[in-house]
């Protein structure tokens, strides 16, 4: 293969779409140093799993020897992305934007080469455009063309509410591209619109259109819908070791191979070896501890991932109860206190229905012994070790 063709291979790994590819190729074939841009609207404070699959990506980029430009969205923040809402979002305030972009300026790191990559605020340009600027933006494009995207279609349809700032936001990430001249742009599948909207403004001033680099959304545990902390279904790269060992051994077999080609950086050679093995009969729980070590190693530290896997053995496939746990003090009404009421107070569900819901599919233990009786209502003062699930235990003194 020659230099470009290597490169192509490593950028399509995980990859959804390139579109153009051909002008990705020939940009790739210049032999230039390309800006390659990827924006992040700070609207939560921690990154999750799902947030470095387009990191990762920038990172590919970057050992190509191209300029990164993380770019952090406090302007578009404050619009809020509409792609995929069937409602209005709630804009953040300035400060909030600001406080969670700090968050991910410290976090992004763990991923990429702090000294390549530029960190960039779209509020550079955007408060610069001023009024009269953003409504010559507004005039680039038509009301029908905004309606041409599929979450405004449904919503005008269903007869759902779109607000007028929604209709600037794919403008201002369109016009983040020309004002970083960007070559290429990365993105979820669900920003096809806003990406291709980078283009469109890139051509209008005259400027060589970003090729655009589209990557597959990462299902949460749940397997289903995407890694949302909205939804609790998501890893933070900031979990602890031991809670992230847990969720990734938590994900079922055939979504372990989603994350390995998302998520890990072992050679595609390799990873096909370890689906090779689990043809051949191999347990594929031990595919899983090595991609659990390899995502804590990256955002921890070997020790963390050895110590979380060796926690992991004691805890669960010894049935341990772990040494170190919350301790807390409940205390009960003179006929006791009901089993959902004791979990709740204890911090180890977040509802009482949480608990009936927990109890019925055999997750609740008291010292080691199942909890099948959702009426349950204990009524002697004593300590005992209640655990929900595989990861939740509290060493419990009941009062009177």
């Amino acid at each position: 293969m020659t230099d470009w063709q290597t490169a192509l291979a490593e950028i399509k790994r995980g990859t959804d779409e390139i579109l153009p590819e051909e002008e990705l190729i020939e940009k790739l074939k210049s032999g230039k140093t390309l800006t390659i841009k990827a924006g992040f609207d700070p609207t939560a404070p921690d990154l999750h799993l799902g947030h470095t699959v387009l990191i990762n990506k920038l990172r590919t980029f970057q050992q190509l020897g191209h300029n990164v430009v993380f770019l952090i969205g406090d302007f578009t923040g404050l619009i809020g992305d509409p792609t995929g809402k069937n409602v209005t979002r709630k804009p953040l305030t300035k400060d909030q934007v600001l406080e969670n972009a700090q968050t991910y300026q410290e976090q992004v790191f763990k991923i990429l080469d702090k000294e390549k990559t530029q960190i960039r605020f779209n509020s550079e340009w955007m408060d610069a455009l001023g009024a009269a600027g953003m409504i010559k933006l507004a005039a680039s494009q038509t009301v029908a063309r905004m309606l041409e995207r599929d979450d405004f279609k449904k919503r005008y349809a269903n007869g759902q509410p779109i607000a007028i700032h929604e209709f600037l936001y794919p403008l201002v990430q369109g016009w983040d591209s020309v004002a970083l001249k960007a070559d290429v742009e990365l993105g979820g599948t669900d920003q096809r619109f806003n990406l291709l909207m980078g283009r469109e403004l890139q051509k209008d001033e005259g400027l060589s259109q970003q090729a655009l680099v589209m990557v597959p959304l990462l299902e949460g545990l749940d397997g289903v819908q995407k890694m949302s902390k909205s939804l609790g279904n998501y890893i933070g790269i900031t979990d602890a070791p031991n809670d992230m060992f847990g969720k990734v051994m938590s994900i079922s077999d055939d979504l372990m191979w989603r994350y390995y080609d998302l998520l890990s950086f072992r050679p595609l050679d390799d990873i096909a070896e370890l689906k090779a093995k689990v043809e051949a009969g191999a347990n594929p729980r031990d595919i899983k501890i090595e991609l659990a070590k390899e995502i804590i190693a990256r955002f921890h530290d070997e020790a963390a991932a050895e110590g979380a896997h060796q926690d992991f053995i004691q805890r669960f496939q010894k049935n341990a109860i772990p040494d170190d746990m919350p301790e807390v003090s409940v205390a009960m009404e003179a006929d006791g206190i009901a089993i959902g009421n004791l979990l709740k107070e204890a911090g180890l569900v977040g509802s009482t229905s949480d608990a009936m819901r927990m109890i019925k599919q055999g997750a609740v233990k008291i010292d080691g012994e199942k909890v099948e009786d959702t009426r349950l209502v204990l009524t002697e003062a004593g300590e005992a070790v209640y655990q929900v699930g595989k990861r939740k235990f509290a060493r419990v003194t009941l009062t009177a």
